[in-house]
C-alpha cells in the first residue's frame, strides 16, 4: 500500500467516526513505518478536516463529530509515545471558547473548541450563557493567545462589543486576538466591534486563527 492510500485509510477511518477503524489504521500506519507527525498530520487531521466540512454542508451532524473527535484523539494517544517529547506538547496557541452571557446556544462553539483542539490549538471551551469578565479571568489564568465569542441571538450579539471595551479597560486587549462568530454576527460587525477576525464556520474558525496566531 502507498503512503497516499495509507493517509486515505487513516482519514476513511476518522470520517468513519469508529475508534477501532482509526486504531488499527495507525498501527499499520506506525508497522510501515510512517512517522507519526505525517500520520497526524495527512491521516487523522486531515479526516477531522473533512468531518468539519460535512457538518458544515448538514451530511453529518454534532454526535458523528464528536465521535469523530474521539477516534481521532484514540489514534493521537496511540502516537504520544512515539513523538519527540516536545512536539506532544507544542501546541500551536491557547485560545479561550464560549458562548456569551444570555445565550443557551452551544452547538456550534463545541464544533468550533473539537475542530481548533483537532488542529492543535490548546482551547478551554467555557461553555455557553458565559459571564463577561468570565472570559477575560480565564485568558488571564490559562495565559490565552485568544478569546473566541459566539453569538447566536442578535440581542446578545452587544456581548462580544463589551469584552472587547472591558479588556481595554484592563490593560489587556493588546495581549490577546479576539475571534467573534454566531448567526447573527459578521464581518462589518467584527470590524465594527474591534474584533481581530470573524469566522463563519468551523473550518474557517481553524484558518483564521491559524493566520493571526502562528
Amino acid at each position: 500500500m502507498s503512503k497516499e492510500e495509507m493517509f486515505k485509510q487513516l482519514s476513511d477511518a476518522v470520517i468513519s467516526c469508529k475508534k477501532d477503524a482509526v486504531t488499527a489504521a495507525v498501527e499499520k500506519a506506525r508497522s510501515e513505518g510512517i512517522p507519526p507527525a505525517e500520520i497526524i498530520e495527512k491521516g487523522l487531521a486531515a479526516g477531522m478536516n473533512e468531518v468539519g466540512i460535512l457538518f458544515e454542508r448538514g451530511k453529518l451532524f454534532l454526535p458523528h463529530v464528536m465521535m469523530a473527535a474521539g477516534a481521532m484523539e484514540a489514534g493521537v494517544k496511540l502516537l504520544e509515545a512515539d513523538l519527540p517529547k516536545d512536539a506532544v506538547s507544542k501546541k500551536l496557541g491557547v485560545i479561550v471558547n464560549g458562548t456569551v452571557e444570555g445565550d443557551v446556544h452551544d452547538i456550534g462553539k463545541s464544533i468550533v473548541s473539537t475542530m481548533l483542539q483537532s488542529a492543535g490549538f490548546e482551547v478551554h471551551d467555557i461553555g455557553r450563557d458565559v459571564p463577561l469578565q468570565d472570559f477575560i479571568d480565564k485568558a488571564k489564568e490559562t495565559n490565552a493567545n485568544m478569546i473566541g465569542m459566539s453569538a447566536l441571538m442578535t440581542t446578545t450579539l452587544p456581548g462580544q462589543r463589551e469584552v472587547i471595551e472591558m479588556l481595554k479597560e484592563q490593560g489587556m486587549r493588546d495581549k490577546v486576538k479576539i475571534m467573534v462568530g454566531g448567526a447573527p454576527a459578521t464581518q462589518n460587525w467584527a470590524d465594527k466591534i474591534g474584533a481581530d477576525c470573524y469566522a463563519e464556520n468551523a473550518s474557517e474558525a481553524v484558518a483564521r486563527a491559524k493566520d493571526l496566531l502562528l
